[in-house]
């Protein structure tokens, strides 16, 4: 999962679909401080490359972030010079703080292989919480929501690259299996890798058991970001 090749390119497909990280850092936000309003530190979980967090960071005091991939915790960190990105894993990290807002952003939480890791991993989050603060997780989609076969495609050019990216998903016992194929072409040639991701299908019951397991009360929002919605609590 995100090797160095796909780091590289990540953005720049989500940006061909029209992905816009700092709109949903500031949707987010507002769900934030319409629970806390006097909201000034966050946590972002799987941060990725950094996208999100580089739109929280102009929105709150101070902001850190967590990645387990060694790839995309490098470009985090090169892209956000003087902010603190731990290299750690959702199911166990321990940063012996709190923050008023913890965030899990784009279904990253999907990666994780039963619901157990997920459990670990909500309660790992709200073990960072502030008394009143507030968790945000985006889910991967519900079991009902998976497509057999489904099959997509996207196609994004910046900066001199042009990259192809088709995905098709089956169904592995109760995770999606989507075997994804990229086509890079640059100036000097054209190349390929495929990338395999499986994200577990959880229910939107052991979602809600989790966050109220974990200390938190739990609303499920549907729609926005990305169309599977986000579950959002505030520690008790």
């Amino acid at each position: 999962m995100y090797g160095q090749e796909l780091a590289t390119v990540y953005e720049i497909f989500y940006r061909s679909r029209g992905k816009d990280w700092t709109a949903e850092a500031e949707d987010v936000t507002r769900l934030v401080r319409t629970r806390m309003p006097q909201a000034q530190t966050l946590l972002d979980v799987a941060c990725g490359t950094g996208a999100h967090l580089t739109a929280f960071r102009e929105r709150f005091e101070e902001v850190e972030g967590l990645e387990i991939a060694p790839p995309m915790l490098d470009l985090a960190r090169e892209r956000l010079p003087g902010t603190t990105v731990h290299e750690g894993d959702m199911r166990d990290f321990a940063l012996e703080r709190t923050f008023d807002a913890v965030v899990c952003m784009f279904c990253a939480i999907g990666y994780l292989g039963t619901v157990a890791e997920m459990r670990a991993a909500v309660r790992a989050m709200s073990d960072h919480l502030s008394p009143g603060g507030v968790l945000v997780i985006e889910p991967w989609w519900f079991p009902e929501d998976h497509i057999e076969g489904y099959v997509a495609g996207d196609l994004g050019q910046e900066d001199g690259l042009t990259v192809a990216r088709i995905s098709h998903s089956t169904l592995q016992g109760r995770a999606t299996r989507m075997e994804v194929r990229f086509l890079v072409g640059d100036s000097a040639g054209i190349r390929e890798f495929t990338e395999i991701d499986v994200l577990t299908l959880f229910t939107k019951d052991e979602y809600t058991q989790a966050f109220i397991d974990a200390d938190c009360s739990v609303e499920y929002l549907p729609g926005a970001p990305t169309g599977r919605g986000l579950f959002v609590g505030i520690r008790h």
